[in-house]
């Protein structure tokens, strides 16, 4: 390798010391800010570059992104990270055969490059879950739309900063710099096509989920809406039938068939009679 390639921990105590030493003032904060977000602006003859790659470290969520701090000059490469970053653990591996990045272009090409190839991986999952859902309601089944939540809240996240990294990448492969040559900023438009082309995979995601939430909310009101209605002309019909109930099941004199041993037979046929002419009622007026 023709630079340097110093990699630290934020935490690390030893951090500050180095970067008052070997890096500028601006880019030493740049570098240990404890929140962060994609960024690329020029600072001299070096670049400061904050990207950020989806979160694969075990037993933590996809959608918390781990950030990645870089400054970045001609002969000297400084990563700060806070967790795991399997790209650079690629990259270390590379180094240790023997096969790693010649240049600082080559390294930021196979930087952004791994890193990108994850966000796509995690696009293609989630729109892989968006069409299963879509077929499950399309089938009629709802069994495996719990997972339409959970799926959203990982595309709005993950939404949150692929927007900005990709601004920042294409802003790295046109930036006029001496850390850069023009092959490598050539090098670099790919992975900078790729990740809009993963943003505009989750903004479809978004999209296609809100659509199914807005249609599973349809067809959930729609179905309230027809019980409510079975309801109410089931209620049309028991009604005068609970009057008639009501009024010949009143304990006082007078009442007319007391003393008529067919009377009670005459009113349950009644009570069909009266049943059946609301239903050919509603029939006819093409409620049901």
């Amino acid at each position: 390798m023709n630079f340097q390639w110093h990699h630290f921990e934020l935490g690390d105590p030893k951090l500050p010391d180095w970067l008052s030493a070997n890096v500028p003032d601006i880019a030493a904060s740049a570098l240990t800010q404890s929140e962060t977000r994609p960024r690329c602006d020029r600072l001299g003859d070096g670049v400061i570059l904050n990207l950020r790659g989806v979160n694969l470290n075990e037993g933590q969520d996809v959608e918390d992104m781990v950030s990645l701090r870089l400054w970045i000059t001609s002969d000297m490469i400084v990563t700060v990270r806070m967790r795991r970053i399997f790209a650079l653990e690629d990259i270390r591996k590379q180094i240790a055969a023997g096969s790693g990045p010649e240049t600082v272009g080559e390294f930021l090409t196979l930087l952004v490059t791994g890193l990108t190839n994850r966000i796509e991986n995690t696009a293609l999952r989630l729109t892989s879950a968006t069409d299963d859902m879509e077929d499950a309601v399309l089938e009629g089944g709802r069994e495996d739309l719990e997972g339409l939540g959970p799926v959203r809240h990982t595309t709005i996240k993950l939404r949150r900063y692929i927007g900005p990294q990709k601004d920042a990448l294409v802003k790295l492969a046109a930036l006029d710099s001496p850390v850069l040559t023009e092959a490598d900023k050539l090098q670099l438009r790919e992975p900078a096509n790729r990740m809009a082309l993963a943003l505009e995979a989750l903004d479809a995601v978004r999209d296609r989920l809100l659509g199914l939430q807005d249609h599973l909310d349809i067809q959930v009101s729609l179905s309230q809406g027809r019980n409510g209605y079975v309801l109410s002309l089931i209620a049309g019909v028991f009604l005068p039938l609970g009057f008639l109930t009501g009024l010949f099941g009143m304990n006082v004199a007078g009442l007319p068939g007391t003393e008529w041993p067919l009377s009670f037979a005459l009113l349950c046929i009644a009570m069909v009679v009266v049943a059946a002419a609301l239903v050919a009622v509603f029939k006819w007026l093409d409620w049901l």
